[in-house]
């Protein structure tokens, strides 16, 4: 066992001077962190085999620093991200775009976390053309950040409009970061995506020289507090990923937090996904509250959540976010807008009290990267993936087979209009 340590430990060393990639490297030049492009981290699910890493919305403090405590119990490497509705220019979160990379970087060195890292830019939406011109700056400047990987969310537009968003702002990442794309908006059950969406997507982006890591789908979640349990429908998923196997992309499955475990196996057992998003249940688990296997927050017969007495925050912090909560007439579904106005009120509490939090993170995060999503041990994985290509970009996995001649703006339009699809109600779902 020491031998195995002392031989893996090598390898960290070797990683650390070649697998970083310029940004991090640049930010960070005397770290030990081994913050890494997601492209290896999708490459060490790959090679394990159903296997998937889990993305952990970090919404606060004590949720990165319970993440990171799991994926190094666990040997896995672990992805840390952000989303633009949590972290964005209107963020809810004090953890932002442009903070994450630098929290993320500072607690690996204090805790002296030797497994790879990616920090994810989650839901980049893209929902108008303002949005696209934002973008043309407010990617570089993430990048700048420490970004290293992205989620380009442009599926709240039609599908012709998604593809050309795409085109346009794929140019912006840079070519050894993690790239995921969406087809369909999150809305559970309705408008579910179809295998024509997404090969429509992943083939125009494949004639132009671009190749997702990840395509994240409308497969019958929803974001937030779930409040039914029909959650992902795993055979339409699998049927979505089959499609799409000549173009070699990973599944990214949103509003994991919604499904039990014995689905997130199914998940991980009978499709190609590699990376889960949880971010809601580890909120309300750093907070104290009861949760049930789906990761959904307990309610009592007063339809509010109900706080573990000396678990979590104390129970005067609780009563402080309870009391602003009333006092605006903010719903259970609100409560993640809670996040900024107390990160340092919760920042203030005794030391027991906030490593108490972020261990309640840690142990949920440790089962289910063991016992459910199959990543322990994936850590190795990664770090060979690194030293086997020797450089901080492994490349796309995936080559051109589409011909651009078939993807002219027109012929866009054109394949976009034949299609039959269902996108579901208008509305603003939340990312």
């Amino acid at each position: 066992m020491e031998t195995d340590k002392a031989k893996y430990m090598a390898d960290f060393n070797k990683a650390l001077e070649i697998g970083r990639p310029p940004n991090v490297a640049a930010l960070f030049p005397h770290s030990r962190a081994l913050i890494v492009s997601s492209k290896y981290i999708d490459r060490a699910m790959l090679k394990k085999g159903h296997a998937m890493v889990m993305a952990c919305n970090g919404r606060s403090y004590f949720v990165i620093r319970g993440v990171l405590a799991a994926a190094q119990r666990a040997n896995s490497p672990i992805i840390i991200e952000i989303a633009k509705s949590e972290g964005g220019a209107n963020a809810y979160c004090a953890v932002n775009y442009w903070n994450i990379a630098r929290l993320v970087d500072d607690l690996c060195n204090e805790m002296e976390i030797t497994v790879p890292v990616a920090v994810h830019a989650d839901h980049y939406g893209i929902k108008s053309d303002g949005d696209i011109e934002t973008a043309k700056t407010e990617i570089p400047s993430m990048f700048d950040a420490g970004i290293t990987s992205i989620a380009m969310d442009a599926s709240h537009l039609p599908d012709e409009n998604n593809l050309k968003a795409n085109l346009m702002l794929a140019p912006l990442i840079p070519k050894w970061a993690g790239y995921e794309t969406e087809v369909g908006e999150i809305k559970g059950t309705l408008g579910l995506s179809t295998p024509e969406e997404a090969l429509f997507l992943i083939r125009g982006l494949n004639a132009y020289g671009l190749f997702p890591d990840w395509i994240a789908l409308n497969n019958g979640t929803t974001h937030g507090i779930e409040a039914g349990s029909e959650g992902i429908n795993v055979e339409l998923t699998a049927s979505i990923h089959e499609a799409l196997s000549p173009y070699k992309v990973s599944g990214a499955q949103h509003g994991t937090s919604g499904n039990s475990t014995d689905r997130l196996r199914q998940i991980a057992a009978k499709t190609r996904t590699t990376k889960a998003n949880v971010a809601t249940a580890l909120q309300m688990i750093s907070w104290g509250l009861e949760v049930n296997d789906y990761g959904n927050a307990r309610l009592d017969e007063q339809g509010r959540f109900i706080k573990v007495e000396g678990e979590g925050m104390t129970e005067e912090s609780w009563a402080k976010i309870t009391n602003y909560a009333d006092e605006r007439g903010l719903k259970m579904g609100d409560y993640k807008k809670l996040n900024l106005p107390f990160e340092n009120i919760l920042l203030s509490q005794p030391r027991e009290i906030r490593l108490r939090m972020a261990a309640r993170v840690e142990d949920f995060v440790y089962r289910l990267l063991t016992d459910v999503f199959n990543a322990g041990d994936t850590a190795p994985l990664a770090v060979s993936e690194i030293l086997a290509t020797g450089s901080h970009d492994p490349g796309p996995k995936a080559e051109r087979i589409e011909n651009p001649n078939d993807w002219t703006p027109e012929k866009i339009a054109e394949k976009a209009a034949g299609m039959d699809v269902d996108k579901g109600p208008e509305g603003d779902f939340d990312d």
